[in-house]
């Protein structure tokens, strides 16, 4: 899979991130200046784990997942990111390597800026410091979330959290996710995901045709979910809005 993504001419009109979109105007337009606009490209790695950022990235479309690897496994995701976030937050404490991999999973544009640049926006802006500060502790909650999710809810529900998450950052009401790759996202067996996905679509929560997966309800998608996907929606909306 291909490092890094490639450069694009222009930002789209109304994309935004809501992170920069959180800061003052004079801390917003700083760090508009010392970023560029790039694609997202579907497969492409971003991080790898404890290796140096390289560029951090401000989703305005699309999504990046966080996945965790160990030895021969396949890769289970921890985190998504959309443009409620940022990938490379880790950097506000001074730590330069990633804790993880990255992989755009839904393909789009972002902000993207060098690690020296988003240090220099740090320094020259107190604002965006605190405002990274409370996605970094948004981000370590966020994990804590997943940890116990994967330990202790039923794989319906965490798949139907699974595509609340992905809904709310694809921006549409379909998008392409296989049996093997939400497997392999929620850390299961092929066979575990076709009996949930089969159990939502019996529901008419979703429709899922040759790995097109289409949000039917999302009111009954919610209601399916495990209690995390609130959970997080409740501090996302406590400490960054």
């Amino acid at each position: 899979m291909p490092l890094e993504s490639a450069v694009s001419v222009e930002l789209p009109g109304r994309a935004v991130n809501h992170l920069i979109e959180s800061l003052p105007h004079k801390a917003r337009h700083n760090l508009l200046a010392r970023g560029e606009p790039a694609d997202l490209k579907l497969g492409a790695i971003l991080c790898e784990p404890n290796q140096r950022y390289r560029h951090v990235y401000f989703p305005l479309t699309g999504f990046i997942s966080l996945v965790a690897t160990v030895g021969n496994r396949q890769p289970m995701e921890m985190r998504l990111i959309g443009n409620e976030g940022m990938l490379g937050v880790t950097l506000v404490l001074g730590i330069y390597t990633a804790p993880l991999r990255g992989v755009v999973q839904g393909p789009g544009t972002a902000l993207r800026m060098t690690v020296a640049q988003l240090r220099h926006a740090l320094r020259d802006s107190p604002a965006l410091q605190r405002t990274l500060n409370r996605y970094l502790y948004l981000s370590i909650a966020q994990l804590s979330q997943t940890a116990a999710c994967t330990q202790f809810h039923e794989v319906e529900a965490r798949l139907a959290r699974w595509l609340l998450m992905t809904h709310d950052r694809a921006h549409a009401d379909h998008f392409h996710l296989t049996h093997q790759l939400l497997a392999d996202m929620l850390g299961v067996r092929r066979s575990a995901v076709t009996i949930a996905a089969g159990a939502l679509r019996r529901k008419k929560l979703i429709r899922y045709v040759r790995g097109k997966i289409s949000i039917l309800s999302r009111q009954g998608l919610e209601a399916a979910s495990c209690e995390c996907y609130q959970a997080v929606i409740g501090d996302y909306a406590r400490l960054l809005t």
